[in-house]
């Protein structure tokens, strides 16, 4: 049995320990764009370059009220806000037309109401689409409806982008959790990011490393045209990090930043707000297979619960693989800490999590092939449609 726990062990033990190791070396050459040398003006000789900030809505009477205001407050001088009200069963539009009736605001902010979701597209994505045939500016912000923008964020961003320069840039939102289950699970989601997507690889042309968050993807028009636009991803359930994966598979320069709370998002409440968040997404990142998604839980219960098994399970020097693969994991976790307010303590939770994201994996699979496809915001997409329109 301990040779079982010794090919085990070293092969837990090297996969942690390698990519810890990479991260040690790798996230610092990440650049934090809250830091004060990007506190400046982006202008050239022409000036401020135009942004074109997209906001979809659907059903988002809590939360889109707050978002726009904290557009409309940025201090960048060269921007317009287009909001799209996505067939909302809900104020989410009167809301909109509200705020953009407020002083200052109709200069800044076009409202576009859309009434019925065209044939072969998922209802964000044609939202999206939608708003960035109407865009006016020389990069495009593609956000969320419920992420809170500090004044400076969009000042910051653009004059990283332009200094780099970059053609894509996605900057990490702080999470706001108020709860253990929320730390817990989103602590869990980071350390498989940090393990599967090396976001410090992502600026290496040479890698296929991409990436692309839904709260801030900011690119420019002319690179978001030679992409194939929104079209090309029409019926993308995971639309952000498809679109970081055609924009670095065509050659275009990415970036991702830290930004500290430049922008904030509460991305779900509780440890079963996560899974429920994580059920729509999950069979579609394995794009709709099954034994792929057998596969996945075979790989992440070994890679995830076997070394705090093993450590138990085996005998004497046996035992020190082991512990080299759960000290690497505390250090990711110790890691993040010091981009998140997420304590190394979590780590002992990580069992727990494992099989909650476990379970997010099947029921995400079980739900889709019982139905026949994906129930997203209310509307129904037909699985065989999904599986055609996966880039």
């Amino acid at each position: 049995m301990n040779y079982f726990h010794w090919i085990a062990g070293s092969l837990l033990g090297v996969a942690w320990f390698s990519r810890v190791l990479a991260a040690a070396f790798g996230v610092p050459k990440i650049a934090d764009i809250s830091r004060p040398e990007w506190e400046r003006n982006p202008a050239k000789d022409g000036g401020n370059p135009r942004v074109s900030i997209i906001v979809p809505a659907r059903n988002e009477e809590d939360t889109i009220e707050q978002g726009l205001t904290s557009l409309l407050a940025l201090d960048y001088d060269n921007y317009e806000i287009i909001a799209v009200n996505d067939r909302s069963t809900d104020i989410t539009g009167s809301i909109m037309e509200r705020v953009a009736g407020m002083p200052g605001a109709r200069a800044r902010l076009k409202v576009v109401h859309i009434k019925a979701l065209p044939q072969g597209w998922l209802g964000k994505t044609h939202a999206m689409w939608s708003a960035a045939r109407e865009a006016t500016g020389d990069w495009i912000l593609f956000t969320d409806a419920d992420v809170i923008f500090k004044p400076d964020a969009l000042r910051r961003a653009i004059t990283y982008a332009e200094a780099e320069p970059a053609d894509h840039v996605v900057l990490f939102p702080r999470m706001i959790m108020k709860n253990p289950g929320e730390k817990m699970m989103i602590a869990f989601f980071q350390t498989l990011f940090v393990f599967g997507h090396r976001p410090w690889k992502v600026a290496n042309p040479k890698t296929k490393d991409h990436i692309g968050v839904g709260a801030f993807n900011l690119i420019r028009r002319r690179v978001y045209e030679a992409v194939g636009t929104y079209q090309a991803l029409r019926m993308e359930v995971v639309d952000d990090m498809k679109l970081g994966k055609v924009v670095k598979n065509a050659g275009y320069a990415q970036r991702n930043v830290f930004g500290a709370d430049l922008i904030s998002i509460r991305w779900a409440r509780g440890a079963w707000g996560v899974v429920r968040n994580l059920t729509k997404n999950s069979f579609a990142i394995l794009s709709f297979q099954w034994p792929r998604v057998v596969l996945s839980c075979v790989a992440l219960l070994f890679l995830n619960l076997m070394p705090f098994i093993g450590i138990w399970l085996a005998h004497g020097p046996a035992r020190i693989p082991y512990a080299i693969a759960l000290v690497s994991m505390f250090l990711i976790y110790a890691g993040m800490a010091w981009h998140s307010s997420i304590e190394p303590y979590y780590f002992v939770l990580h069992p727990v999590s494992t099989i909650l994201f476990l379970y997010t994996m099947i029921s995400s699979m079980a739900l889709a092939l019982s139905r026949g496809g994906v129930v997203w915001r209310g509307t129904f997409y037909p699985l065989d449609e999904l599986k055609k329109g996966l880039v």
